[in-house]
């Protein structure tokens, strides 16, 4: 836990440099269609950093998340059987991918504002509606209204009660820290086993 302290104190400093909007946009980016960490992890300390600009930062999230979204989107559609395929391999997904689809006919718009708001991971959703043929402006739209609830939801509460909440992590960083990585292995696990 020690070396996510020093992770999390690193995040925070790094969040005060100019460029730090760029690699908040790059890791939302990524997120959509491969990349296994989501963007919060970013977002929160950046926020608790430089509170006034909470709404730019869940900006950032929000449009670089669909981007990457539709980037997710055209890998499904065009590129499953060669780039698709890959990443839904490595997060060992390939049994509820192909158990997916009569589901996902029938209520994708739901899954992707679902996915697009909770912890699910998104990449799987966004490559699932380009293999789908989810409409494509259909698709941008409802991830549009997820990722901005999502993230605009996580900078507000930051901006609204920041100190008390960087207490709350400053004091209980480790119990806070393991249970935000026992989330994350559990929804793995969870989706491996679904």
């Amino acid at each position: 836990m020690n070396l996510l302290r020093k992770l999390y104190d690193w995040t925070l400093e790094k969040s005060k440099d100019p460029k730090a909007p760029w690699f908040l946009a790059i890791i939302s980016f990524s997120e959509s269609f491969f990349f296994p960490i989501p963007p919060d992890i970013i977002l929160i300390p950046m926020v608790i950093a430089n509170r006034i600009k909470a709404w730019t930062y869940a900006t950032i999230c929000t449009v670089s998340s669909v981007l990457g979204g539709v980037l997710g989107y055209f890998i499904g559609f065009f590129f499953y059987n060669s780039v698709g395929i890959m990443i839904v391999q490595y997060y060992s997904l390939e049994n509820l991918f192909s158990s997916f689809e009569s589901s996902y006919n029938d209520y994708g718009i739901l899954i992707v504002l679902g996915a697009g708001f909770t912890p699910f991971p998104f990449k799987f959703i966004t490559i699932a509606s380009g293999l789908f043929s989810l409409n494509l402006s259909l698709f941008i739209s409802v991830a549009f209204i997820a990722r901005g609830l999502r993230f605009f939801l996580v900078a507000g509460l930051l901006k609204l009660f920041g100190n008390f909440i960087k207490n709350l992590i400053d004091r209980y960083f480790n119990i806070i820290a393991t249970l935000f990585f026992l989330l994350l292995i559990g929804s793995f696990i969870l989706i491996k086993y679904l």
